[in-house]
């Protein structure tokens, strides 16, 4: 399920139940093997610099385009509450907050995606890039959630 919202001219808004427990979410946002492999939209790939997950830690890294384009990117942890939410601040080429929430919600986990820009015409002007990328990223997470989540057995006893 994905819901889309904006109740703010600057911001963009987007949620979705992932099947998966917030905790197991949340180790998907702050170890950064698992976060290279669903950062970014479709076609891109994250190379990290620097990953100081804590509030104020700077995060580094360049999203290479699909058409051999780097995007370094500068950004920078505002607040972390294990399991419930991160914020991060992009510092560079348009600058915007995107804070992730997660609440357990039928059995897995509702992430909210609110990304908030300086003004409307900076909202504007990346919403086409932003509303499909954000949608490729949650699509992304999805995929890596589904691949490390824990297999379970039922034994059986034998006769």
């Amino acid at each position: 399920m994905t819901d889309h919202a904006a109740d703010d001219i600057r911001t963009l808004c987007t949620a979705r139940v992932l099947q998966a427990t917030p905790a197991a979410v949340f180790a998907a946002i702050t170890d950064p093997t698992l976060l290279a492999r669903w950062w970014g939209p479709n076609g891109f790939r994250s190379t990290f610099h620097t990953f100081d997950f804590r509030p104020g830690g700077d995060w580094l890294f360049t999203l290479h385009g699909p058409d051999g384009t780097d995007y370094p990117q500068v950004c920078r942890f505002a607040d972390i509450v294990a399991n419930e939410r991160v914020v991060i601040e992009h510092l560079n080429m348009h600058w915007f907050e995107l804070a992730l929430t997660l609440a357990p919600q039928d059995g897995g986990t509702r992430i909210g995606w609110r990304q908030t820009f300086a003004d409307a015409q900076a909202c504007a002007r990346m919403a086409p890039i932003c509303v499909p990328g954000n949608e490729q990223n949650l699509d992304r997470l999805a995929a890596v959630l589904a691949e490390t989540a824990p297999r379970s057995c039922a034994l059986r006893a034998q006769p």
